[in-house]
C-alpha cells in the first residue's frame, strides 16, 4: 500500500510565516512519504546507506549492512554471482566487511 502525499490546508496569503511553514511542512512530508514508498518497493534510491564499495571510514556495528548501488555479474562460467551488498562482521572504524554474494545460475 502506497502512502499518499499530504493534503494540508492552504495558509492565509497575508500571513507569510504561516504560508512558508505550510509550504515547508508539505515539502518535508512529501520527501519522507516518497522515501517510505520507495523503501517498501525495494528501490535502492530510497536507501541512504547504499554505496558501490564497503565503507572505509566511519564507525559501524556488527550486523550493519550496506547495499550495493552498482551490482554487476562477476565470477566464472558456472559460478557467476552478484554482490548485493556488504555486511559488517566485526564492529569498528570502519569495521570488518564481507561481501554478500548471490549466485545467478550462469
Amino acid at each position: 500500500m502506497r502512502l499518499q502525499r499530504p493534503q494540508l490546508p492552504n495558509a492565509d496569503a497575508k500571513d507569510r510565516f504561516s504560508a512558508d511553514l505550510v509550504f515547508k511542512v508539505k515539502q518535508i512530508l512529501t520527501t519522507l512519504i516518497d522515501q517510505v514508498n520507495n523503501l517498501t518497493e525495494g528501490q535502492v534510491t530510497a536507501v541512504q546507506n547504499a554505496n558501490t564499495a564497503p565503507p572505509t571510514t566511519g564507525t559501524y556495528q556488527h550486523g550493519d549492512f550496506i547495499r550495493n548501488s552498482a551490482p554487476v555479474e562477476a565470477g566464472t562460467a558456472g559460478s557467476r554471482y552478484v554482490i548485493t551488498g556488504w555486511i559488517c562482521t566485526a564492529a569498528g572504524t570502519p569495521g570488518t566487511w564481507l561481501p554478500c554474494r548471490s549466485l545467478t545460475g550462469n
